[in-house]
């Protein structure tokens, strides 16, 4: 098996400077991702090697990574508070807040516990089901996830373009040119991430301090000019009193606006999706990250926090200070309210910083977006087989995530209203998902208050999905689009590499390698042998009838191979081989893999390396349709085992001389 793997590393190696500078770091984000139960060792490590420590940055750096993307959205959520609730915008924007901290914050906590590698609640959710449906339900999450990735990062990016071209000092010249500013905003957020991701959270870290800090010095000034003129709160209040009477009336209001200001809970998904470069403690490891699950927390928390308390005194401030006619479309404060305050109360100087600090934070909003599809991609797709052995790479996916970044930006002309719908659908359904994922985990601890508590958190968050699904159903299908795209792309990468040989390593138990080393002193013999009765006229009749179609005689020593599939839908598994003799004469090799063809090549390949000898297996044609056959090996991991297995072998092992035999009779 050593042997095989050197094989297949040696057709890998990159020929070229320029793929080996695209597959430099194959590892950097993506190491080996396997399921969130399987080892993350690489195929040819030791059982016994040390796993290496886990590295990362301080978890307040990677919270300014995802927080270019929540943080940004002060950029444009007040006036999207104020279009929606007018005066009432800072009650609902309270309760957008309580949302946030009694639903979001418990729910992705709860997730950064019970999914620390990344996958969130994803693979909370594919561990609830098995075989091909769970396949596919978590490639239809995939979906939802990619459009809230993508739509973050062409939306950030159109909203960046849209500040800069109705900037007063660059209207008259970058006017009609918002496409061409868009993509060369995206192309650069790609160069980024093409550079390192270490370069990505520096330059997030920069843009989130600059911005906090401007922000709160926005929010000062406007404290200020409210408690200098108190007749802004009571007018304010006497206004809100008559449009909306009592406050059981505003709650209620609220409650049913609630789902348009959805956009101000972003930020959580990616949040957990980067927990892999939060640094954790030093004893930290993969499969025991409690450090990084702490801190992840903490992330999480502070993110929140901070978000909460910018989110109602900016409501307040700008539904306060703001004529609510400056709001509309066309207003000197649509879509940029607290940029308005800054050039009001501060100052042209002032407000063309403020303007250039929120162009770049909603610009790189997208970098958040970026790491959460590099990190959340590689995870399943090339795991289910459904991507190519390039797809963990760092590079590889920034071009192709780049690419069709530039298709989204070009299919909605760079408008961001356009996009505004599918980036809430994606957020929301991702949401729901992690909530409906904790009540089911918390159920299954037989926890009842945590249970009821986040079943009631799934309820508000799949209530608002739908609200909004109603009111803008383009989110869903811009993500039907995305999964459909998934599902096709995922179905021929599976079908291009059906032949290769994806056993990550083989383990025989002391009888199994007993066998071997018995039968290696001659010429080495398998019976693949499909399990049925398991009687001795089972095995007399198949070694009857295999000596009688070889021209075997009774001298030639035989053992049965026995493969029992598990889950054919799986691509990758290791194989473990247990002997055990049967009906006192009768050695049998049992094996566990996800595909019949695949374990054997496997085994024969293992054998040759550590015998030294070239073993032979010996089939029966299987009845039936070819094409049929062949379409049960791909979903089920059966079929015609014979022709398979010598294309694996041969695809495995292109040297002839030193192949494993394939006999069929």
């Amino acid at each position: 098996m050593a042997a095989a793997s050197e094989t297949r590393s040696a057709h890998e190696e990159p020929p070229g400077r320029v793929r080996a500078w695209l597959l430099e770091g194959l590892s950097d984000m993506a190491r080996h991702q396997q399921g969130p139960e399987t080892d993350v060792r690489p195929p040819d490590a030791s059982a016994t090697a040390p796993e290496p420590p886990h590295h990362g940055q301080r978890w307040w750096r990677v919270m300014c990574l995802t927080g270019v993307d929540y943080f940004s959205t002060l950029g444009y959520q007040p006036g999207i508070a104020a279009l929606a609730a007018g005066l009432l915008s800072p009650i609902a924007t309270i309760v957008l807040v309580i949302v946030t901290l009694a639903g979001a914050l418990p729910v992705y906590r709860r997730v950064a516990k019970e999914s620390p590698h990344g996958e969130g609640s994803i693979a909370m959710l594919e561990r609830l089901l098995s075989f091909w449906k769970g396949k596919l339900f978590v490639l239809a999450l995939l979906g939802f996830a990619a459009t809230d990735f993508l739509i973050t990062i062409t939306l950030s990016a159109a909203d960046a373009s849209t500040h800069l071209v109705e900037n007063p000092h660059f209207n008259s010249t970058l006017h009609g040119h918002q496409m061409i500013i868009t993509l060369a905003l995206v192309a650069l957020l790609g160069a980024v991430f093409l550079k390192g991701f270490l370069e990505a959270i520096g330059v997030a870290t920069v843009l989130v301090a600059v911005y906090l800090v401007l922000n709160v010095v926005v929010v000062a000034t406007g404290l200020y000019h409210v408690l200098a003129a108190p007749h802004l709160v009571t007018d304010w209040t006497s206004g809100l009193t008559a449009e909306r009477g009592n406050i059981f009336v505003m709650i209620g209001v609220s409650l049913v606006i609630f789902p348009k200001l959805a956009l101000g809970l972003s930020g959580f998904e990616t949040g957990v999706a980067v927990m892999p470069h939060v640094q954790g403690d030093p004893d930290d490891t993969e499969q025991r990250p409690a450090g990084r699950i702490r801190d992840t927390k903490k992330l999480l928390t502070t993110a929140a926090l901070v978000m909460s308390v910018f989110l109602i005194a900016t409501s307040f401030l700008t539904t306060v200070l703001i004529p609510q006619q400056d709001f509309r479309n066309g207003g000197p404060a649509n879509g940029r309210a607290l940029a308005y305050l800054a050039h009001q109360y501060l100052g042209s100087g002032f407000g063309t910083a403020y303007d250039f600090s929120t162009i770049a934070i909603l610009w790189f909003a997208g970098a958040s977006a970026m790491a959460g599809l590099l990190n959340l991609m590689p995870r399943y797709l090339p795991r289910y087989g459904m991507a190519p052995h390039w797809a963990r790479a760092v590079r590889p996916m920034v071009l192709v995530f780049t690419l069709i970044a530039f298709l989204v930006t070009w299919i909605f002309d760079a408008d961001v209203d356009k996009q505004g719908g599918a980036y809430a659908t994606g957020v929301l359904v991702l949401m729901s998902s992690a909530a409906v994922a904790v009540t089911i985990s918390a159920r299954r601890s037989r926890q009842r208050k945590w249970t009821i508590g986040f079943g009631t958190i799934a309820l508000v968050f799949l209530y608002t999905t739908v609200v909004n699904v109603l009111e803008r159903p383009d989110g869903v299908k811009i993500g039907g689009c995305f999964i459909a795209g998934i599902i096709l792309v995922s179905l021929l990468s599976r079908l291009a590499r059906a032949f290769e040989l994806r056993v990550t390593s083989v383990t025989l138990d002391d009888m199994a390698a007993r066998f071997v080393r018995d039968i290696a002193s001659r010429r080495i013999r398998f019976i693949a042998n499909e399990p049925d009765r398991r009687d001795a006229a089972e095995y007399r009749e198949k070694v009857k009838q295999i000596r009688f179609d070889n021209d075997l005689t009774p001298e030639d020593d035989v053992v049965f191979v026995e493969v029992t599939v598990r889950d054919a839908s799986e691509f990758e598994s290791a194989v473990t081989v247990r002997g055990e003799v049967l009906h006192d004469r009768y050695r049998v090799l049992t094996l566990e893999g996800t595909s019949v063809p695949n374990a054997l090549a496997a085994l024969l390949l293992h054998v040759r390396d550590v015998t030294g000898c070239k073993p032979h297996i010996y089939f029966e044609w299987t009845e039936g349709s070819p094409f049929a056959n062949f379409f049960r090996f791909l979903l089920f991991g059966q079929g015609e085992v014979a022709p398979v297995t010598r294309e694996v072998l041969r695809e495995a092992e292109p040297d002839v001389k030193r192949r494993p035999r394939v006999h069929v009779g």
